[in-house]
């Protein structure tokens, strides 16, 4: 008893030394726009947060339920695209636009995510390609809506309460910052609920969560509208910052970069999003001379991350940190219940 005493207690201070790491780590990230007066390192922070979030929407996809997706450009466009249009042709208010994209981004994720219920392994990722390269033929097309190649030029700031948000007064990475933490929360509340645990069970074994009566459609649709939902949330953000948008911002690069952000940092966690798009948005602005090779790193990353460590920088062997019979209890809960 006395030794559970110890160890309970080194796990205690343990995590209370990481909830203090983790807030100073926060307020460090909020005061960066009023002590740093450089706008290029504003700019690259800005920029790692924005991957980090999408990197989070893909995890839903493939760290939680297994399913890769190659085309999550295709959402941030349709994100990006919505708000932009919105807000420049109707006038309508930056945070309400940004709630109909949501709406709709699910939409095309509930459309997407039904037909391909069958598919698996490539097959499953080849339709997904496919699908990013419809948005961006779509957007070249429909040039009444979408002003075609052109793209759409001078895109409002937000306001709030009555002040522009703009990256010199810090506004739109303070905006970033807060999707980015708002996001991470979820997705951890994701991870420890039942949902949670059920996507995993479809991710490490599909036939056994079905004959324990887990629900695989529904919550493998509805990996599909999560992930839809937060990479939306990014293009509305990231549209804002841009000032300009054409089809070319959301191309197969960006879907390559944000799947070799999750295998890099490590399937299934959070904090592998954050290493890894660290890693991947800071050391291409720190080789600028190495730019045009970017797609060879991407994939020497790939292809040695899934020999020598599958799991990630930051990943277990396991995903879960509970070992197989004590999964098992866990998803006792789903036994019978269907649509749970």
């Amino acid at each position: 008893m006395r030794k559970d005493n110890i160890a309970k207690s080194k796990l205690t201070q343990l995590n209370n030394v990481k909830s203090i790491l983790i807030g100073v780590i926060i307020i460090g990230l909020f005061l960066v726009p009023f002590v740093n007066t450089n706008n290029y390192y504003l700019n690259i922070i800005n920029k790692v947060l924005i991957y980090i979030i999408m990197a989070l929407g893909l995890n839903i996809l493939v760290g939680y339920t297994g399913l890769v997706s190659l085309g999550q450009a295709g959402f941030v466009a349709i994100g990006a695209y919505t708000t932009t249009i919105l807000t420049t042709r109707l006038d309508m208010n930056f945070f309400i636009a940004t709630f109909i994209a949501l709406i709709i981004a699910a939409a095309f994720g509930l459309l997407l995510g039904l037909p391909t219920l069958r598919l698996i392994g490539p097959y499953l990722t080849i339709v997904t390609l496919g699908f990013g390269e419809i948005i961006r033929t779509i957007i070249i097309i429909w040039a009444p809506v979408t002003n075609g190649p052109l793209g759409i030029r001078n895109i409002p700031r937000p306001s709030l309460f009555g002040i522009e948000l703009t990256m010199n007064n810090g506004g739109l990475y303070i905006l970033t910052l807060v999707s980015m933490l708002l996001v991470m929360l979820f997705c951890h509340q994701l991870y420890k609920s039942k949902t949670g645990r059920a996507m995993r069970a479809i991710k490490q074994d599909h036939t056994a969560s079905i004959m324990m009566g887990i629900n695989t459609t529904y919550y493998k649709v509805l990996s599909f509208v999560l992930a839809a939902i937060i990479c939306a949330l990014v293009g509305s953000i990231y549209s804002t910052q841009l000032g300009y948008i054409d089809q070319n911002t959301f191309t197969f690069d960006m879907s390559t970069m944000i799947l070799s952000i999750v295998i890099l940092g490590g399937m299934g966690t959070i904090r592998g999003m954050v290493l890894g798009s660290a890693v991947l948005v800071v050391l291409p602005e720190l080789s600028r001379s190495l730019m045009d090779y970017r797609f060879v790193l991407y994939g020497l990353v790939l292809v040695l991350m899934m020999r020598f460590r599958p799991q990630g920088l930051l990943g277990w062997r396991d995903s879960s940190p509970y070992p197989l019979s004590e999964k098992a209890k866990e998803t006792m809960d789903f036994q019978g219940k269907r649509g749970v």
